[in-house]
């Protein structure tokens, strides 16, 4: 396949992908009728000098795919490059027992994909429920206030992925990547994730591939439980024996850990078994809210509206004092807030949106970062410190899982006042007049003040007072992180224990989780052959 890259046309061109596709043939010095296909693999929008105009990538393969390679030179913008294949080799290690994957989040679904489709049979163990009651889960709470622990935003099948924008944007240049996208693709996710520069599916639509996967697994031999937590490991001789979990015990030599970041009660049951936890590096703050049409004037600016641009999405950042970075995360066009708590008595806030992305408002966390030194490099510590700010979170509210919230201009000068206008707050259970600032540390809320002043400065819609900040967002990836070795991914204290994605402090976002889950099941698979059951 041959790649003409930085094609640039303007948001004039009546027929851009046909355009695109004519410009790379007249690069490459070909006729029409000598490729087999010429489609869109890439495309982004450069808005960087005040008027955007749209940069495709087109990917071309020629009815002779031996004369590619002699193309490639044809322009610097061209290259050769072979879709990636993906073999999995199989260990001869004997497994008496099937493998466990513990977690149905990204990185516990694809772990168990593969494995399923290798013949390896997996039992995977998912502490909530199925989508379609953890969805009548997360309505009752919205409108009711009644939180179910195991069935909320955070816990239940998709993990916390499936409340969001189902954002497939990464920078890990792995190939693996492609493998998660072709799954994505063969269980309907939309055609352009292929080729946008930053794919999203949507919550509405990521819920539908999730279950396609699943019954995928379970097509193919893998026993999915639901309702099912895991509670307890047993090992002799540092090698794991067995599990222990809310429906009972189950021998087990190989186990793939996948449970999330908000998993406390399992990080707590790590610890007590003496395994090795380390701090790892989070964030913490609140969501900030934009009209979604403010946003496009910022990046688009007289351009803004036009119907070949996609819905405007930025990511900011500053360095702040104290060495502590300032930032925009989760980046929600068109979305809205989520009540995304899962303990009692927490407010935390997330955010998400439809495939669309067509609401009135833009969403994302602006929040700054925190580390092991805030923690005295203690894991209990660092869960603690999220557990405390979501109470006060929770209080400042006043109860019933109401959130705190105030204007940037009153953030900005600490005056606690919500003196709404143009942006109205979406968050479901509603919002409370507080004093943001005063629910932080001095030193972590003086961090956002600065990093919110910089940000206007680099973006009109930040200099709006009116914008809406809701509070807490604690949980933007996992405190803690399990102990591995670098090339069996096993953890460096318990033989047969893979610690994988966000919970096990591995990754960060639905495709970095995924990649993870494909790479421990890999590593499973090099060593052992599947079970003869």
């Amino acid at each position: 396949m041959l790649l003409v890259r930085n094609i640039r046309l303007p948001l004039s061109c009546k027929a851009p992908d046909a355009e695109a596709a004519a410009q790379a043939l007249r690069i490459l010095h070909i006729p029409p009728t000598k490729a087999a296909h010429c489609g869109v693999a890439k495309l982004s929008v450069d808005a960087r000098h005040g008027k955007p105009v749209l940069v495709y990538t087109i990917a071309v393969t020629l009815n002779d795919e031996g004369e590619e390679s002699a193309l490639a030179g044809a322009s610097p913008c061209v290259c050769f490059t072979r879709p990636p294949q993906f073999d999995f080799p199989v260990g001869g290690g004997t497994l008496v027992h099937r493998p466990v994957v513990v977690g149905l989040g990204p990185a516990g679904l694809f772990a168990a994909l593969l494995l399923a489709r290798s013949g390896y049979r997996p039992l995977v163990l998912e502490r909530g429920p199925d989508l379609t009651r953890r969805i009548e889960a997360v309505q009752h709470f919205e409108t009711t206030g009644e939180l179910d622990p195991n069935a909320n935003i955070q816990f239940g099948e998709g993990g916390a992925g499936t409340f969001s924008d189902g954002k497939l944007t990464t920078r890990v240049g792995d190939p693996l990547c492609a493998f998660v996208t072709q799954a994505f693709l063969a269980h309907g996710a939309p055609a352009d994730i292929a080729w946008r520069q930053k794919p999203h599916v949507g919550t509405d639509l990521l819920r539908g591939v999730i279950r396609s996967i699943r019954e995928e697994i379970q097509s193919l031999g893998g026993e999915v439980l639901f309702d099912t937590a895991l509670t307890g490991l047993h090992s002799r001789g540092g090698v794991l024996t067995g599990i222990e979990t809310t429906a009972g015990s189950f021998p087990c030599e190989q186990l793939i850990l996948a449970v999330g970041h908000s998993a406390r009660d399992t990080f707590a049951m790590l610890h007590r078994a003496a395994l090795a936890l380390e701090c790892k590096p989070f964030s913490v703050g609140f969501r900030a809210e934009h009209l979604q049409t403010e946003i496009e004037k910022s990046l688009y600016h007289a351009a803004a509206g036009h119907p070949s641009l996609p819905r405007g999405e930025y990511q900011l950042s500053q360095h702040v004092g104290g060495g502590r970075c300032v930032y925009t995360f989760c980046m929600c066009p068109g979305g809205t807030v989520c009540a995304a708590a899962s303990e009692e008595g927490g407010v935390v806030t997330n955010g998400m949106s439809l495939h669309a992305r067509d609401g009135r408002n833009a969403n994302a966390a602006v929040v700054v970062s925190v580390d092991g030194r805030d923690f005295d490099n203690e894991p209990a510590k660092a869960v603690a410190f999220q557990r405390q700010l979501e109470q006060a979170a929770f209080r400042a509210g006043g109860g019933n899982y109401l959130a705190p919230a105030e204007t940037v201009g009153s953030f900005l000068q600490g005056q606690g006042r919500l003196e709404l206008d143009r942006v109205q707050p979406t968050y479901p259970r509603g919002v409370t007049p507080y004093d943001l600032g005063s629910l932080l540390p001095p030193e972590l809320a003086a961090a956002l003040r600065e990093g919110l002043t910089a940000f206007g400065r680099k973006m009109a819609a930040y200099r709006a007072p009116d914008a809406v900040l809701t509070g807490l967002e604690t949980r933007t990836s996992s405190p803690v992180r399990l102990l591995r070795d670098g090339e069996t991914l096993q953890c460096t204290e318990l033989q047969g224990l893979y610690p994988c994605g966000e919970g096990a402090g591995y990754a960060g976002g639905i495709m970095t989780a995924a990649v993870d889950g494909v790479r421990c099941a890999a590593a499973l698979m090099r060593a052992y052959a599947p079970p003869k059951l």
